[in-house]
C-alpha cells in the first residue's frame, strides 16, 4: 500500500514550486503556470492513488490464495480394526485338539465295530474320528441297518432315499458294511470326514 506520506510530499513539492514561482515569475503568468502546477499535482496524486488501489488488490489476492492453498491436516484418528471372528465346533476334535469320545464300548461283531474297523480305508484314525460318527449315526438310527423313515431315509447312514446305497452293494437293505461304506462315501464327499458332519448336524438337525 502507498503510504499517505507520499501523496504529500508530491503535494508540497507542486506547493514549493508554486511559491518558488511566484518569487521569480512576474504576476502575469503566475495564473497560467498556477494552473498547469495545479494540474500536475493533481495528476500525480491520481497516479498514486491508482497505484494504492493496485497494490490493495495484490495484496488481497496474496491472502486469498495463501488460505485456499494451506495444507489439510492429516488425520489422527486411530484406524479401525475389525473385529475377530471366527466360528468352531467344540464337538469337533480339529477345534480343541481333544478327540470326541464313543457313546460306550464297542462290542466286537457289531455294525459299530465294522465301522471303526472300516474307518483306515478311508484316511480316518478311529481314534479321532470315531466318536464323532458315533454321535451321529446314532442318532440318526441307533446304528440299526433295518432303521426306516418316513421321509424314505433308511439304513444306519440314513441314506434319502435308501435305494441309494445300492450303488455300494446289492444287499444295501440287510448289510451293515455296505450301508456303512456307503455312508463312509457320502460323509467323505460332503464333509470330508465325521467330525465335520457331526459338527453340521448339531447346527441343522441332519447331514
Amino acid at each position: 500500500m502507498v503510504p499517505v506520506a507520499a501523496v504529500a510530499a508530491v503535494v508540497a513539492v507542486a506547493v514549493g514550486a508554486y511559491v518558488l514561482m511566484s518569487a521569480t515569475v512576474p504576476a502575469a503568468s503566475h495564473s497560467a503556470q498556477a494552473a498547469t502546477m495545479l494540474v500536475q499535482a493533481r495528476h500525480a496524486v491520481a497516479m498514486l492513488e491508482q497505484e494504492r488501489q493496485q497494490m490493495i488488490a495484490m495484496a488481497e489476492a496474496s491472502r486469498s490464495s495463501h488460505v485456499l492453498a494451506a495444507p489439510k491436516l492429516e488425520s489422527t484418528a486411530a484406524p479401525v480394526t475389525p473385529a475377530a471372528t471366527g466360528s468352531s465346533s467344540s464337538s469337533s476334535s480339529s477345534s480343541s485338539g481333544v478327540p470326541v469320545p464313543p457313546l460306550g464300548p464297542v462290542d466286537p461283531g457289531t455294525a459299530r465295530a465294522d465301522a471303526q474297523n472300516l474307518m483306515p480305508s478311508f484316511g480316518w484314525s478311529p481314534s479321532k474320528f470315531f466318536g464323532c460318527l458315533d454321535n451321529l449315526w446314532s442318532r440318526e438310527s441307533g446304528w440299526r441297518y433295518d432303521a426306516a423313515n418316513p421321509s424314505g431315509a433308511y439304513g444306519i447312514p440314513q441314506a434319502l432315499p435308501g435305494s441309494k446305497m445300492a450303488s455300494a452293494g446289492a444287499d444295501w437293505q440287510t448289510n451293515p458294511v455296505t450301508q456303512i461304506k456307503w455312508g463312509f462315501g457320502y460323509i467323505q464327499g460332503r464333509y470330508g470326514d465325521p467330525c465335520a458332519a457331526w459338527a453340521y448336524w448339531q447346527t441343522n438337525g441332519s447331514y
